[in-house]
């Protein structure tokens, strides 16, 4: 067998690297295509734009990660098709969707979800070095992104919220996740969750009947699935606040019921 030639071996090199910087490159074409489909007051393509750029971002760090060819370049390029894709884009096209109607309040939550998802990406990268593998500080820009694109579809196949109600829906909610984003709730990251060999086959079930709802209600299903993600950091957090006081309640109890009096006849109360 003949070795490989180094010019052959380093071309080969330079296409794994640019793999993800291509998956980057359709996650920012996305992100474009929906501010394009909110000025043509198409909003159902916009937000479908933005789920596929999600797509894209998923598939970015995932080829990154198994050639390792994670880049400084790559990581800037990701970070800005981000901003364009999931700060931008949904901004633009919940405000031409239902924002509009609210006039200076609705730009200014705009501009709210824009800015914190820019703070957002910016606390990500300082850090990624030095943070926890095992949790998302605030909830990520793509969660927030998904959130607001998957109430679009839902709202056009299936809840229809009226002209009066809807604006000041979609106001409350980016301005929820614009505070999400650039709080310090934790959110679980997938990629770093351990399953035990027992628990493989209850997985595979849930797995299952996830693609089966996803198949036979995609708009139910995926609005469910993302508001669930960003609702889950604000819940283990409650319960986070919940545990401690308890642990303290309990200390206190034994105190409490150590300072009694002993019971008549048990030899001190004679």
């Amino acid at each position: 067998m003949k070795p490989i030639k180094p010019s052959l071996r380093l071309r080969r090199r330079q296409a794994i690297y640019l793999l993800p910087n291509l998956f980057t490159t359709g996650n920012l074409f996305c992100g474009l295509y929906a501010i394009i489909a909110a000025f043509n007051t198409e909003y159902v393509d916009g937000a479908s734009a933005i789920l596929v750029a999600l797509i894209f971002d998923v598939l970015d760090g995932q080829s990154a990660r198994l050639t390792k060819t994670t880049s400084q370049f790559g990581i800037e390029y990701d970070s800005l098709a981000d901003l364009v894709s999931f700060g931008l884009a949904p901004a633009v096209l919940v405000y031409a969707w239902a924002l509009h109607a609210k006039g200076v309040m609705g730009m200014a939550v705009v501009f709210a979800f824009v800015g914190c998802g820019a703070l957002r990406l910016a606390r990500y990268n300082v850090q990624a070095i030095v943070g926890d593998n095992r949790y998302f500080t605030g909830l990520p820009i793509p969660g927030a992104a998904a959130v607001l694109a998957s109430l679009i579809l839902f709202d056009h196949h299936i809840f229809k919220v009226g002209q009066s109600v809807k604006p000041v829906m979609v106001l409350v909610v980016t301005f929820v996740l614009s505070f999400l984003m650039v709080s310090t709730i934790k959110y679980v990251k997938f990629q770093s969750m351990k399953f035990h060999a027992g628990e493989g086959f209850v997985y595979l079930v849930w797995g299952v009947l996830g693609i089966m709802l996803i198949a036979a209600m995609p708009p139910v299903a995926l609005f469910t699935l993302f508001a669930g993600y960003a609702v889950s950091g604000v819940v283990m957090w409650l319960l986070g606040l919940a545990r401690p006081s308890s642990r303290r309640s309990a200390p206190q109890d034994r105190s409490s019921s150590s300072s009694l009096p002993p019971p008549a006849g048990t030899g001190e109360g004679k």
